[in-house]
């Protein structure tokens, strides 16, 4: 019983091992975006067979400071969009779970040329506002200067006339509002992370960005901002 226990903690070492060298050379044969137009990105549909498994993943999930300068990959960034907040059935759900199935929030990339706001819809980033802004990401230093910040914003309006009248009251609390757009974005969040453990990418949350973000993205009343997210190589 100790022989075979013993051969399968090999065998797992060896996959494991063998998965991350898988990972190091894909990582090295990259090719980044060419980011010199502002213009909508039709982003990649993502490969449904790709990642490690389930376990492997949480295994190595964690949070990183450190990246490199270098723009993400086409297929990277479209999986990264496509994990945090992309359809994956016909009728619009999303990858992440909602409360009460009502979507309330928009997701902001923050790329080296322009911050885009996502299109689950057509699967496309559609462009916001020129010019590299990634200084109003704010929180640490590398924030600054990493190929995607992902901003996570609250719609509330999305929490009004749902049809039901009870809900809808329900809904008027201010910490029910906040309370569920943030479980939202932690769903989101982790799925981003889990995805970046699978291809060897690095992903840390945090909890601010600089108050000048919000004003030029001129965003009324029914907007709040909940999480960031900073991602790279």
């Amino acid at each position: 019983m100790k022989t075979k226990t013993f051969i399968l903690v090999i065998i797992s070492s060896v996959m494991t091992a063998l998965c991350l060298k898988a990972q190091e050379n894909q990582l090295q044969t990259i090719t980044p975006m060419t980011l010199t137009n502002f213009e909508t990105i039709q982003l990649e549909q993502p490969d449904l067979t790709g990642g490690g498994t389930l376990m492997t993943v949480m295994s190595k999930r964690k949070s990183d400071r450190d990246f490199q300068t270098g723009d993400l990959s086409l297929k990277h960034l479209s999986e990264i969009m496509w994990a945090a907040y992309g359809s994956n059935r016909e009728d619009g759900k999303k990858t992440a779970p909602s409360a009460l199935a009502l979507y309330p929030l928009k997701v902001y990339a923050i790329l080296s040329n322009g911050i885009y706001i996502y299109d689950a819809v057509n699967h496309q980033l559609h462009p916001v506002i020129e010019g590299d802004l990634r200084e109003l990401a704010g929180g640490f230093p590398a924030a600054k200067t990493a190929p995607l910040n992902l901003v996570f914003v609250a719609d509330y309006s999305r929490y009004q006339n749902t049809g039901n009248e009870m809900i809808d009251g329900y809904l008027n609390s201010p910490e029910i509002r906040v309370r569920f757009a943030s479980l939202d974005a932690g769903h989101c969040t982790q799925n981003v992370y889990l995805y970046c453990a699978s291809e060897g990418l690095k992903a840390v949350v945090r909890g601010g960005v600089e108050a000048g973000l919000m004003e030029l993205l001129s965003l009324n009343e029914n907007h709040e901002f909940i999480v960031a997210q900073t991602i790279g190589y």
